[in-house]
């Protein structure tokens, strides 16, 4: 065995006659070359993470490459015989070492396809004249020293720049100056910032089954023990070796789902409002629950309980995840996590009796969680499972809200529509992980029927990304090495995003949990909370079961007619007039139509206008608001028509985009507003996931994609110019104030007090 082995080391070695330049060059490329091969091969142990020890698996996976590297060696040199007269050696080094870095791909280096290929291609390249350089200058075995002496620095240069461009954080290349039109301030109505700890002391525990080997926080150092669950019926994907692999790893498996909780509660007599909120598809060997810590700290001050519910042992691994199967099982967990607070809060010998409040409860989620939170919210009130009606469900618990934080919405198989529930919804554009706001198309799957009073609010955070929400998950959108492409310069901080959330979260639970309605202006308009906010760019939109629908550009396809009867609409001047279906930025929809009005100013000086008439008087309230649903479109759909190069070049939209409302009653009189002294509206907003440019386009689609906006028009800024609300005739956007520009228009309500 042992002369074999030399036999082959012998035939693909490189060669040890007399030493010149070439051997020497060679031999020092073969050095190089296999320690790129072992490195990476390292490091791919390092980045695969199975809940073994780093050392263990990076052990292995080195283990691995030198055997590897050895082996398709031996096979290069058997090929060669049959591809290129290229010496054996050389044929077998290179064939070994591109062979080994194409398993360290497979096993888990990470990078896209082509830039992994294209990258190591000139990695190899480098390594070979750098390392074959220094090789002939050590045992000076040829007089080119600038030739080598050049190589070296060459391939020196080469490694530094890739370095630099992996580490360095990016930049910003679509930088937007932006301050929306002053309001006034909620702080100034003596409405205290939500984002600050209440009067509340606070205790810290865990709950948990006491069956997770893996974390002894719910095993050992539990408070309480609770119940464990079946979810054969709920997950019948776990099976096969999957299912092997987790239940040898978490220590049960789907018959006895543990019901693990991380707690913040506030000392004191109950009952308390309780607050559940669940993670996302994170690796499950990375623990996500610990990491909304900054939320319950801020809640359970507050009078709330909250609960991080532990959901990781359905999470993605190593051996995959269930390609959101498992999306029903995360939304029942919840509602048997509340199952088991009723258990406690209605035993009288238990120390957590008359604690909690489960007619009022909210559902939080992040990522895969935030769409697990709506599943939930419609499981709560179905008698059977849909997808295995043997599952009988008995749950009815008061949820009164949703918060959704940057969330799925196409993983479970069936669309969620949602009646008579409070929704907030977060998303930040600078989201790598989920790039669009699926969180604006269940807000467009929520409505209100009943007489009770429900409001439902989106948040477009310029800056924000998907981790820092979590602060497990942190700064990059995606595990090393492919996080390295990723621009983060122009994210905002951890500290800043939680604030944004800490504030609008907290604002929501005080809202719809106490009762407390002096938050309304936040979920309209955030200007009206800049001094408990961030400096950054945040978009709102907003409806409640005040608003009635005038024009929603859903009923039909016909661009003059409205959605209450006998109303028409009727452009003029316009460049564009069109009613599109909304998309994200990769081309999916977003749920919902609307008009583009687009306008440029023209010889015969007319006004491009869009009108609203209204066939018969709408019963008004003087004390009511319209609200309009808008935002800036895309200004490179204004092309010269006459094929003015120059024109089609230019194509941008203003900056600050600003027209006047005007109102009309049937006696003629009339009055305007121009929207930028109400509230600004907020100009496109571009980003760059990655450093490459090219590949932001292969991966996530266009830079840019419609964030709807609510505007608030208070009805008293019209009346006080002598418009008679009781002959209500007609609403006009009149584009008389910039020159040129895109508006998209989705829905025109009149909310009442």
């Amino acid at each position: 065995m042992i002369s074999i082995i030399k036999r082959l080391n012998n035939l693909i070695r490189v060669p040890r006659s007399e030493e010149t330049s070439y051997t020497a060059f060679w031999w020092g490329a073969f050095y190089g070359l296999a320690a790129l091969s072992f490195l990476v091969m390292l490091l791919s142990g390092v980045f695969f993470r199975t809940g073994l020890p780093t050392w263990m698996m990076a052990s292995a996976t080195l283990l691995i490459g030198i055997i590897a590297f050895w082996l398709f060696r031996i096979i290069g040199t058997l090929l060669h015989k049959w591809i290129s007269k290229i010496p054996a050696f050389l044929f077998a080094l290179f064939f070994g070492t591109i062979c080994t870095l194409i398993l360290a791909r497979y096993i888990r280096f990470g990078f896209p396809q082509h830039i992994y290929y294209l990258g190591f291609a000139a990695i190899i390249v480098g390594i070979t004249f750098l390392f074959g350089s220094v090789m002939v200058l050590y045992r000076r075995t040829s007089d080119l020293i600038a030739l080598h002496v050049l190589s070296i620095v060459a391939s020196l240069a080469l490694f530094i720049t890739g370095g630099y461009y992996l580490f360095y954080q990016g930049y910003d290349p679509y930088k937007v100056s932006f301050e929306q039109t002053p309001t006034s301030l909620l702080s100034e109505r003596g409405i205290t910032n939500p984002g600050e700890k209440g009067k509340y002391s606070t205790q810290v525990f865990t709950y948990g089954s006491g069956t997770d080997k893996r974390r002894a926080e719910f095993r050992s150092g539990v408070k309480y023990k609770s119940k464990t669950v079946d979810a054969s019926r709920i997950l019948p994907e776990w099976k096969g070796s999957k299912a092997k692999w987790r239940q040898r790893y978490w220590g049960f498996g789907v018959k006895k789902f543990p019901l693990n909780g991380r707690v913040w509660m506030p000392e004191g007599k109950g009952k308390f409002p309780v607050i559940l909120i669940v993670h996302g598809n994170h690796g499950m060997e990375e623990h996500s629950d610990p990491g909304y810590a900054y939320l319950g700290e801020l809640l359970a001050s507050r009078g709330f309980i909250m609960v991080s519910v532990d959901e990781n042992f359905i999470n993605g691994t190593w051996s995959g995840d269930f390609m959101g199967k498992e999306m029903p099982t995360r939304g029942w967990l919840l509602l048997k996590h509340l199952e088991q607070w009723k258990t406690w809060t209605n035993d009288p010998s238990h120390e957590l009796y008359q604690k909690a409040d489960l007619d009022n409860v909210v559902l939080a989620g992040h990522s895969r969680g935030g769409e697990a939170v709506n599943i939930a919210a419609l499981f709560n009130k179905l008698n059977h499972f849909p997808d295995d009606a043997n599952e009988k469900f008995d749950f009815n618990f008061g949820i009164k809200g949703i918060v959704s934080i940057a969330p799925t919405d196409k993983r479970y198989d069936r669309r969620i529509n949602l009646e008579n529930i409070n929704y907030l919804s977060i998303q930040g554009s600078y989201d790598s992980d989920e790039a669009s706001f699926f969180g604006y198309r269940q807000y467009q799957r929520i409505t209100f029927t009943d007489t009770a009073f429900y409001f439902k609010s989106g948040l477009y955070v310029h800056g924000a990304n998907h981790g820092q929400f979590n602060s497990v998950w942190g700064q990059y959108d995606g595990g090393a090495p492919g996080k390295y492409l990723l621009n983060i310069a122009p994210m905002m901080t951890m500290a800043e995003q939680q604030q944004i959330a800490k504030v609008y979260i907290s604002a929501f639970a005080e809202t719809v949990l106490h009762d407390n309605p002096g938050y309304y202006g936040l979920f309209k308009n955030a200007a009206s909370a800049q001094d408990w906010l961030p400096k950054q760019i945040l978009v709102n939109t907003y409806k409640d079961a005040n608003t009635k629908s005038l024009i929603t550009y859903e009923e039909d396809i016909d661009v003059t007619t409205g959605t209450i009867a006998g109303a028409t609409t009727m452009g003029d001047n316009l460049k564009i007039w069109k009613e599109s279906i909304l998309k994200f930025r990769d081309k999916d929809t977003q749920g919902n139509n609307a008009v583009i009005l687009g306008w440029e100013k023209d010889s015969t000086a007319k006004v491009a206008s869009y009108k609203i008439t209204f066939k018969s008087s709408l019963p008004i309230d003087p004390s009511s608001s319209l609200l309009f649903s808008m935002a800036q479109g895309n200004g490179d759909e204004l092309k010269d028509k006459d094929g003015d190069k120059e024109n089609k070049k230019k194509g941008d939209e203003s900056s600050e985009l600003n027209f006047q409302i005007q109102l009309m009653d049937s006696l003629g009189n009339e009055a305007v507003i121009n929207i930028s002294d109400v509230k600004k509206i907020t100009p496109r907003l571009k980003v760059q996931y990655v450093k490459l440019k090219g590949l932001n386009q292969e991966n996530y689609g266009d830079v840019w994609e419609p964030t709807m906006e609510t505007f608030e028009l208070p009805m008293a800024a019209f009346t006080s110019q002598k418009v008679r609300l009781d002959h209500f005739k007609s609403i006009s956007l009149n584009f008389n104030k910039t020159e040129k520009g895109v508006l998209i228009l989705d829905e025109i309500g009149l909310k009442n007090k």
